[in-house]
């Protein structure tokens, strides 16, 4: 880890008084301070903070890792920084963490594109649709869709994810096409464990009025492929992105449902753990997604 960080991040816990007002003054992660701190005392090999439900206190071994500290952040300080070029040439390699259907659907062409345009950078992407630690598991960034994002969380909005209502021909030939939200609670909806499992949420297309109907079915999971997976052979009626369904919409392996009802859309994040000392690689890498997500997702 990057000891002029870790040593601006102990004097500031130091100034601040706690961790949690570290985190907030650094514009960092909670556990990326806490990691940094982690650090800091297996570097120094002693513990640096007495620690209690309400305040934390210098050790012997801290105040002298503190005094340190600052003469390091002082003589940095006074170092000359390169403004060349070579400086800010996006390099190196990124981990990046996703869901499946968005790395399969999306990102494969997304990040085949970003490493055409910047040579020098490597990606490495951690597909998963558990939500990661990025601390832990050294993600450099996580891509996560969402109805709502933790506050606590450091994040840039990177697109929106419009979904659509669809079902196969044969299931809708056995059951009937519903004409309206309401006669969804009377079919079998495949919904997804994460969010939205038991409630559907639409706004009319044209009048913008919200509306929301209770659903229920005999298949849900925590992947969002699995579900697409098996409205196309017609277990029941799904909610999907519209990127993941409308290649079979459009051979008609599914059938919309529902035009006029807009459904849900999700919000895309890109969650990392600080904002400042961004790496080049990681800042360019953000920016090229809010492009990418505008141009590339279906409405």
């Amino acid at each position: 880890m990057d000891r002029i960080t870790a040593a601006e991040v102990f004097v500031t816990i130091a100034e601040r008084g706690s961790l949690t007002a570290a985190a907030d003054g650094l514009d960092m992660s909670r556990a990326m301070v806490t990691r940094y701190l982690a650090q800091m005392e297996a570097w120094s090999g002693a513990r640096l903070l007495h620690r209690s439900t309400r305040r934390i206190s210098l050790t012997s071994a801290g105040e002298a890792a503190l005094a340190r500290c600052r003469q390091m952040l002082e003589i940095a300080g006074q170092m000359a920084v390169t403004d060349g070029p070579e400086a800010e040439t996006p390099r190196g390699l990124l981990r990046v963490a996703c869901a499946q259907v968005l790395a399969q659907q999306v990102l494969g062409a997304a990040m085949t594109a970003f490493l055409k345009r910047y040579p020098a950078t490597a990606v490495d992407l951690v597909v998963d649709g558990r939500t990661v630690n990025l601390v832990e598991e050294r993600i450099d960034l996580a891509i996560r869709i969402t109805e709502q994002l933790d506050p606590s969380l450091i994040a840039r909005p990177l697109g929106i994810c419009p979904s659509v209502l669809c079902a196969a021909p044969s299931y809708l030939a056995a059951h009937g096409t519903p004409r309206d939200v309401t006669e969804l609670a009377v079919h079998n909806c495949l919904t997804y464990s994460y969010f939205g499992k038991s409630l559907w949420k639409f706004k009319d297309a044209a009048s913008g009025e919200p509306s929301a109907v209770a659903v229920g079915g005999n298949l849900s999971a925590n992947d969002s492929m699995t579900l697409l997976a098996a409205a196309r052979e017609g277990a029941g009626i799904a909610m999907q992105p519209v990127f993941a369904a409308a290649p079979l919409i459009a051979s008609g392996q599914l059938v919309r449902l529902l035009p006029g009802h807009e459904a849900q859309t999700l919000d895309i994040y890109g969650v990392y753990n600080s904002r400042r000392q961004m790496p080049a690689a990681l800042r360019v890498l953000i920016d090229f997604l809010v492009d990418w997500f505008a141009t590339h997702l279906a409405t």
